[in-house]
């Protein structure tokens, strides 16, 4: 039952025969790669582990994050009993086991911590065998899950655990991760005496899209697949690294010139009205590795300055697909950034708002800070409304349409028309309202 506890001459047998991602998990809080916004120093996490003060959790996050490393690590460094299995594995007959277990540690004046992965694969009833003894203080519970917790985990049993979101590892995180696994002895690659060509090691790092362990299982493929050369060294290159990983190199740079070459091409595609050759850009950045949250970000630019009020609602639709690829991540965060790609590339364009800011923006930096109107000052007191601040002020909602003549622009600049919609999408709807309030205050 114990998934942990295997220790002395029974580790390292496991460790001769187990893949290579489950040899090289650490086993203290210094080791761990990622994570840093619960890890970091002072972080909840952190604190609960050092001080020794766990309360039920659960670990929320793709896969190969380390949910279940973060699990050994507690066992490694808890004084409390510790116990855990598999949801897949298991059901309610070896829940009631390791709550007997629980049970006798309690009367000892021992707590034990207990560590379920896969936890969504409990069912609701499942899920209820454990809320009496969470209550109790019987056990400390510790799920882990790649689900979302509000629909796969009872109400009642989340409202008694502290959920911690784990993210997908960052290509850098897993460029160490694997650099480590090269140059660790006891359990890593060293023996083997493999090199990583720096575009080989960029590769697994992109292409596990923030799975560690997606990354190390091609690694270790990698490796033992090739053959030394006669000074015994393994060289891993590019081409081995693509069949290890089993998906190309794409040409990419991520900091060069192709990165601006795509992004450009995507933006024009979406300019020019082309859904396919946006969704075809689109699936360039993403495959090659490319932070889809970059691409969300530009997609947001985009919905304001080549759309605008010709379709208010493309910022929306760009905004939700960001949000929903925080939610959901790869690989089906990608088709919330398709239905983005694809709505503002079918919407109406309108550069009218770009065009309209920029002119105001040459203005502020050319006449600088010129002073309010006092017609259009507040006058919070006594002496400002002396000195005249808010006289004359004209309350549109007192005038017919709502709408009254009125000067809101500095003196010194006078008025000025930035802002012309085209006859596009929503904007002409905006055309006409502005034609006619300005037929009733008469021209600028």
């Amino acid at each position: 039952m114990e998934l942990f506890g295997a220790t002395g001459r029974r580790r390292e047998e496991k460790r001769k025969d187990t893949p290579l991602a489950d040899r090289i998990r650490p086993e203290r809080l210094e080791d761990f790669v990622g994570q840093e916004h619960i890890l970091g120093p002072g972080r909840f996490l952190r604190s609960l582990i050092e001080k020794d003060q766990l309360q039920s959790l659960i670990f929320w996050g793709p896969p190969g994050t380390g949910k279940t490393t973060l699990a050994r690590i507690i066992a490694c460094s808890t004084r409390s009993h510790f116990l855990a299995f598999s949801a897949v594995l298991s059901g309610v007959k070896e829940i009631r086991q390791v709550i007997s277990e629980a049970e006798g540690m309690k009367h000892q004046g021992r707590r034990t911590i207990l560590f379920v992965d896969e936890f969504h694969r409990f069912n609701k009833a499942q899920q209820d065998a454990f809320l009496p003894h969470v209550e109790r203080g019987t056990i400390i519970l510790i799920g882990a899950t790649t689900e979302n917790p509000s629909f796969e985990v009872n109400s009642a049993l989340l409202s008694r655990c502290q959920v911690l979101t784990l993210r997908g590892l960052d290509p850098e995180e897993i460029s160490l991760i694997l650099s480590r696994a090269l140059q660790e002895e006891e359990k890593g690659l060293s023996s083997l005496r493999a090199k990583l060509a720096p575009d080989a090691l960029k590769h697994l790092s992109a292409m596990a899209h923030g799975d560690a362990r997606v990354a190390l299982n091609a690694l270790e493929v990698a490796v033992l697949t090739t053959p030394p050369d006669a000074d015994g060294q393994r060289f891993i290159s590019l081409t081995i690294a693509e069949e290890a990983m089993q998906r190309k190199a794409l040409l990419y740079d991520k900091e060069g010139e192709e990165h601006y070459n795509i992004i450009s091409a995507l933006h024009k595609s979406l300019r020019g009205s082309d859904p396919d050759a946006a969704l075809y850009w689109l699936a360039r950045m993403i495959e090659a590795g490319e932070d889809p949250l970059y691409v969300a970000r530009r997609m947001v630019r985009f919905a304001s300055e080549d759309i605008g009020l010709a379709d208010p609602q493309a910022l929306n639709v760009a905004l939700a697909s960001m949000q929903a690829f925080h939610f959901v991540g790869l690989p089906e965060g990608e088709l919330a950034l398709a239905e983005a790609a694809v709505y503002l590339a079918t919407a109406p364009k309108s550069n009218a708002l770009y065009l309209a800011y920029e002119k105001a923006r040459a203005d502020v930096k050319e006449k600088g800070a010129l002073p309010v109107p006092l017609p259009i000052r507040n006058a919070p007191t006594k002496l400002m409304g002396e000195l005249g601040y808010g006289k004359g002020y004209k309350y549109a909602h007192d005038y017919p349409e709502g709408v009254v003549k009125q000067d809101y622009f500095p003196q010194e600049l006078g008025p000025r028309s930035y802002y012309r919609p085209t006859d596009r999408g929503m904007e002409k709807i905006i055309s006409q309202r502005l034609e006619f309030w300005r037929k009733k205050m008469g021209p600028k």
